[in-house]
């Protein structure tokens, strides 16, 4: 029998600030955290608009004996995963072994960062050896270690790297595993910190990026608007609490919402270019899985990255799984006001689409004004907009390069 996941503990690491509830309202109110972001410590300077957790310290917040061996995407997690533990109602300080407990953890990038500091020093300053923790420091799989090291998790440790669709995956592997009975909770999440000077310039190298300055940054994300320009880079992590029902009523945790479905495919199909079959298929799956219908979802947060090809492709699938419904049904991107934080963008985003459900309230799409006619049918939400929804159920959309898709189905805890 296959049994119900609960989710009882939610946190992050976010410049909306990373206490849960301002973040989320102002996340409501269209807030941008979207800034000019500059660094001239390379021969070629970078100017771009992105989401920069500049009051972040890793050091002040965790302490120096833990960070020295920890890259900046592993210490935004474990601060995001100890936030969420907390919340849960679990002790911090409980480092006891806990084998019916484990951790699922999503990066597109890992330890980029802490390679490209070791190169440069290399390059430009004579180093001769990069520092002996880089590979531990730098591997995908150390923020999971990390959480589960420092919260006594043994029931398993994995990280999945499927670009930005890591966290929804990590979210809905971990929700599988819990569901067959395989562990009673699951820490899960994602992390990324994509501000670095190599990624910037690959992704500028695609020429996918919004451009912005001082003024003009905080509006540099325009999902589904006819003058959008591209995807605004971020960093950050969020962490979700997983944890079979029974377990959590049993020790009178707080239920936030339920985990009802997940579904995952691959287009296989094309390494950049999105396709809404592939797309339409695994929202099916994910529906299937949760034994929801269509009619009964209520709010998509879309993966909407501001992409000329990608806002029109998700609409269109939208369109084909919810038919005539679709024009009802309310849909934003909230990469808007937080950017796109890679590999974790699915776990902030399952976030917000948790306390939807659990507020009746629902983010719009900042900075949408005209919407392209390629992305019309469906109701979009809008800054100004009446928001406020009884919420059944939800979805949260992840859609990668390489054509992995993973959708994250979400009901309401009552």
């Amino acid at each position: 029998m296959k049994r119900r996941v609960a989710i009882t503990g939610v946190g992050l690491v976010d410049p909306l600030g990373n206490s849960i509830g301002s973040f989320f309202d102002r996340t409501i109110r269209g807030e941008s955290s979207i800034r000019h972001y500059s660094t001239n410590d390379i021969p070629v300077p970078i100017s771009i608009p992105a989401v920069y957790c500049a009051s972040f310290n890793g050091d002040e917040i965790l302490g120096k004996p833990r960070t020295i061996s920890m890259d900046k995407f592993s210490q935004m997690g474990l601060v995001a995963a100890f936030d969420a533990w907390t919340n849960a109602g679990f002790d911090i300080n409980d480092r006891s072994h806990k084998p019916d407990i484990g951790v699922s953890w999503g990066t597109a990038l890992g330890g980029t960062r802490i390679y490209e500091q070791g190169l440069k020093e290399m390059w430009l300053n004579g180093r001769e050896r990069l520092p002996p923790l880089s590979v531990v420091m730098g591997m995908n799989n150390a923020c999971s270690s990390h959480i589960a090291i420092q919260l006594g998790l043994g029931n398993s440790s994995l990280s999945y790297t499927v670009a930005c669709s890591s966290a929804s995956a990590a979210i809905g592997e971990a929700y599988r595993r819990i569901r067959d009975g395989e562990a009673n909770a699951m820490v899960a999440g994602g992390s990324d910190t994509p501000l670095i000077y190599g990624v910037i310039r690959a992704w500028d190298g695609m020429r996918v990026l919004s451009p912005g300055d001082e003024e003009t940054s905080p509006n540099a994300c325009r999902p589904f608007d006819k003058s959008r320009s591209g995807l605004v880079l971020g960093e950050g992590a969020a962490a979700l609490i997983l944890e079979d029902w029974e377990h959590a009523v049993a020790r009178n945790a707080p239920i936030i919402a339920e985990l009802a479905g997940y579904g995952a495919n691959c287009d296989h199909a094309n390494l950049v270019k999105p396709d809404p079959n592939g797309q339409v298929a695994a929202i099916s799956l994910a529906l299937n899985d949760a034994g929801i219908a269509p009619e009964d979802i209520g709010y998509i947060n879309a993966h909407g990255t501001a992409t000329v090809e990608g806002d029109p492709s998700e609409i269109e699938a939208l369109r084909t799984v919810f038919g005539d419904r679709a024009k009802d049904l309310a849909v934003s991107s909230t990469k808007s006001t937080h950017g796109h934080l890679m590999g974790a963008s699915g776990a902030i985003e399952a976030v917000i689409t948790i306390l939807s459900i659990k507020n009746g309230i629902v983010p719009p799409t900042a900075n949408l004004k005209d919407i392209d006619p390629a992305c019309e049918g469906v109701r979009h939400i809008k800054v100004g907009d009446n928001n406020k929804l009884n919420l059944k159920a939800a979805i949260s959309n992840s859609f990668a390069f390489g054509g992995s898709n993973a959708v994250l189905v979400f009901k309401s805890a009552n």
